[in-house]
């Protein structure tokens, strides 16, 4: 998939049987940069990232994942609570949850990945919750996408932003 585009890809909820694709987008997500190539062993012995997908579906847990007109999922966000015990990167409280998303290499740049964070924020707004956080590597062009979409920054460190948006 090179030249799919976002009205070339249904959007769905996000499943309990989705866990290996969700966990391929989070591998996505943490190897943005050319030249990472982090595995998903890796990954998973990573207890910082790990806590991102181990036991898909806990309850609150939502996302959308994207998926080509043959069936193939391209890419995913998902939302996930986490504890001030077990925060994730740019963990404010508990009540709001997480993003995480990815798509594949080969089908970004052409709106799949505005899709999903539209998706997932119109999802999380149905369902009540009060505010969505991320944590976005500076260099990332990601980080333009949720700045455009609403995000505002909210901590920084050296090289990473954590970012919030009110969904009321």
């Amino acid at each position: 998939m090179t030249d799919a585009d976002a009205t070339d890809v249904e959007l769905r909820a996000a499943r309990p049987d989705d866990r290996p694709f969700i966990t391929e987008m989070l591998a996505a997500a943490v190897n943005w940069a050319p030249g990472r190539s982090s595995t998903l062993d890796q990954i998973l012995a990573d207890p910082a990232l790990a806590h991102y997908v181990t036991g898909w579906m806990r309850p609150g847990d939502l996302g959308v994942v994207a998926a080509s007109a043959d069936g193939t999922p391209v890419g995913a966000a998902w939302l996930r609570h986490f504890s001030e015990d077990d925060p994730g990167y740019g963990f404010v409280r508990a009540d709001v949850p997480e993003l995480s998303i990815g798509v594949r290499a080969a089908a970004r740049g052409h709106g799949i990945g505005r899709a999903l964070l539209r998706a997932v924020l119109a999802t999380a707004r149905r369902g009540g919750i009060p505010a969505v956080l991320l944590s976005v590597e500076r260099a990332n062009a990601a980080a333009r996408l949720y700045a455009a979409e609403g995000f505002r920054v909210i901590a920084t460190e050296v090289d990473a932003d954590t970012m919030l948006i009110d969904l009321h």
